[in-house]
């Protein structure tokens, strides 16, 4: 449908898996330098770095998961958040101690602060001896032959094109049985609280084929799930260069689908400015596609919305809450929520309240709002909502959000859902751990008959906030 003259994608998937060949070869030629990365923040964060790991195993280097056996030590950082630095400054401090142990040991940072961050970083806090921008991946081995020399190695530089399509990415820490493939990167919305315009560019889309390609790739490996990530999903546009054709995400949301009805496709984030009905039509026609939707909606004011430059008011987030259901009517809505925005009065806090009963949300991040320098709020707006206020409204959503997740989950009591096994639990190795179509976890007792990767249904018999617990029925 999509692919008229040109299906280029087992082209594609043949060079990603000589890609990986080289890659094996690589790792084992080197029988030296080893790195240790830690992510995070987003999902995006974790796909980076599996495209930092790919790049790195091209130069030699392996990954270990001791990081005092390790000659470069990477973390891959998030800004969204006040807290999140706060995180990464405090490890970086921590991982000074390692230094002192071992004076050839060369720490880097990636991503989001590496941008905002360097000079702090490299000149004045003297934490690190590299910092690469989420668009300079691809210079990691010539910073780090910098740094073997005793220089800084620094590249902050923001591309209008890249999105690191021709990469296989190297999968950390996996299950097997779940991955990750990013379609997009970068945003264009400039919400008003929001530093990624800033740390990340401006969104680029892949192109369709290497998309579809790496998807197979996973399938043949024995994944069995994929989340297709971007800063906005749905914004998703590449334009096929054969057929000048314009493929939004709907239609690569159907091809991605049609890899096989064995590989579930779920994907993150959606802007409620572009969920559009032919997404949701599509979610609808395949089994195989979740019934779920990350719909972040940050206030139920509009007037606060607008303040966040979030481009809808709470009569169009309503409209596609309404349309979700509707057209996907066992669908589950998780959502954003940022307390003490502002100017945000006692009753606009109650409409973030209200929207959040309408939509009946299965799930929620939950934050109160800090001030992120360099935003279109840092410089506008004045952050007036004292510290003890912004708790306070925090702390209401949070008891609503437990409430509405108990609720939602309790009426799965007695249904029966398709599992997707994807380990052992947390607390038992008798027990396996796997996530309905609705995203939601469930534990049940294990059947050595079955493995992670096996499809299964499960009845559902009690229920957390948090969590279904279930048995498997025939």
């Amino acid at each position: 449908m999509y692919f008229p003259k040109g299906d280029h994608s087992d082209d594609i998937l043949e060079e990603a898996r000589q890609g990986e060949v080289l890659d094996y070869q690589s790792r084992v030629k080197a029988g030296g330098r080893q790195y240790y990365i830690e992510s995070y923040g987003c999902q995006m964060n974790f796909s980076d770095s599996e495209i930092v790991a790919s790049i790195l195993a091209q130069e030699g280097l392996s990954s270990t998961k001791d990081i005092s056996s390790a000659d470069f030590v990477f973390l891959n950082t998030c800004s969204i958040r006040e807290k999140a630095e706060d995180t990464v400054r405090n490890r970086l401090k921590e991982i000074q101690a390692y230094k002192k142990k071992n004076q050839n040991l060369k720490v880097g940072v990636l991503g989001c602060m590496a941008e905002r961050l360097k000079s702090k970083f490299l000149e004045e806090e003297k934490l690190v001896d590299l910092v690469v921008g989420p668009d300079a991946y691809r210079d990691l081995p010539s910073l780090l032959d910098q740094v073997d020399s005793g220089e800084k190695g620094v590249n902050v530089y923001l591309s209008r094109e890249e999105t690191y399509a021709d990469i296989s990415p190297l999968r950390l820490d996996s299950n097997g049985v779940c991955a990750f493939i990013s379609i997009m990167r970068g945003c264009d919305n400039m919400c008003s609280f929001c530093v990624v315009p800033f740390t990340r560019g401006r969104e680029r889309s892949r192109d369709l084929y290497s998309i579809v390609a790496e998807a197979k790739d996973l399938f043949q490996q024995g994944f069995r799930e994929v989340t297709l990530l971007g800063q906005n999903v749905d914004s998703y546009k590449w334009t096929n260069p054969e057929s000048n054709e314009l493929i939004d995400f709907s239609m690569l949301l159907e091809q991605v689908a049609l890899v096989n009805p064995d590989l579930r496709i779920r994907f993150s984030t959606s802007h409620p400015k572009d969920i559009t009905d032919e997404v949701l039509h599509v979610i609808a026609k395949y089994d195989n596609i979740c019934n779920y939707i990350h719909l972040p909606v940050q206030s139920g004011n509009s007037r606060i919305l607008k303040l966040m430059n979030r481009t809808y008011d709470r009569d169009w987030y309503l409209n596609r809450v309404d349309a979700i259901y509707k057209i996907i009517p066992d669908c589950a809505i998780s959502s954003d929520m940022i307390a003490g925005f502002c100017s945000e009065s006692d009753e606009e806090h109650q409409d973030t309240l209200s929207i959040m009963e309408y939509a009946n949300y299965s799930y929620a991040y939950m934050f109160a709002y800090s001030e992120r320098p360099g935003t279109l709020a840092a410089k506008k707006l004045k952050d007036d909502i004292p510290e003890e206020i912004k708790k306070q409204r925090l702390s209401e959503i949070i008891r609503l959000q437990r409430q509405l997740s108990y609720m939602h989950n309790l009426k799965d009591v007695g249904q029966t859902y398709k599992v997707l096994i994807e380990g052992n639990s947390k607390k038992s190795e008798d027990e396996f751990k796997g996530r309905n179509s609705q995203n939601k976890m469930i534990i049940f007792p294990k059947n050595n008959m079955l493995k992670a990767g096996d499809y299964v249904n499960v009845k559902i018999i009690s229920a957390s906030s948090a969590t279904l617990t279930g048995q498997i029925v025939d």
